[in-house]
């Protein structure tokens, strides 16, 4: 039986007041997607809304392209699949072996508020099963609670830096910043030098900083499943 993993994407679009779009950033829906697929898992797409999640139109610029997103650009297969993710409120956790959250500026908004982005996360956390997040991703660990206490309490976390905010000059549009709420929900945060590959393991939970490291939490996700 082949392993089957759930992505779920942002649905929200708006750059906070800016005027400017977000989304999902397409390297850590990529490069996670081919390292798993190109293994023999099967991915299903889910977002808030369902159908087409928004691209964060940052990531589609030439110097943001990678092997990975060059090769999903000619993937008819993974364009016919965004553009009809499942609802998240109607997928379970019980018919995946894990979840992985790709990352972008949008979750910040939609999944860090959705409660069934909440619940998903934590039905597959208590089923011990691996829960996995990149980049801005792990800030949709926001509210998640498990037995009264955040999920990320006491946990080695890392996740989006305040300087790499700062050097994407978004510092004062985000609703929240990933390293000072991980920080504050009791996480034992670490990291890197900016926009270098880092992921963190703690138990079921895995964490990656940047883009860069959408490939190194793929990798061991893998290995957990």
């Amino acid at each position: 039986m082949s392993k089957k993993v759930l992505f779920v994407l942002t649905s929200h679009d708006k750059l906070g007041d800016t005027g400017l779009k977000t989304g999902f950033w397409t390297e850590e829906l990529a490069a996670p997607y081919y390292a798993l697929s190109d293994k023999g898992v099967e991915i299903t797409l889910a977002s808030p809304k369902g159908g087409q999640p928004p691209i964060d139109p940052k990531s589609e610029d030439p110097s943001s392209q990678t092997d990975a997103t060059r090769r999903m650009d000619n993937d008819e297969v993974l364009k016919e699949k965004l553009n009809n993710t499942h609802k998240l409120s109607e997928v379970k956790s019980e018919d995946f072996d894990a979840v992985f959250y790709p990352g972008g500026h949008g979750p910040l908004w939609d999944l860090a508020e959705d409660e069934a982005s909440q619940q998903l996360i934590v039905n597959f956390y208590t089923d011990g099963k691996p829960v996995a997040f990149v980049c801005h991703a792990p800030g949709v660990l926001k509210d998640v609670k498990i037995d009264g206490e955040y999920l990320v309490k006491g946990k080695n976390v890392t996740g989006f830096t305040n300087t790499e905010e700062d050097a994407v000059q978004l510092t004062d549009v985000v609703p929240f910043l990933v390293e000072d709420m991980l920080k504050k929900n009791g996480g034992s945060y670490s990291k890197v030098e900016d926009w270098a590959p880092y992921a963190v393991v703690d138990g079921r939970l895995v964490t990656g900083q940047n883009p860069a490291s959408s490939e190194k939490v793929a990798d061991e996700l893998l290995k957990m499943i």
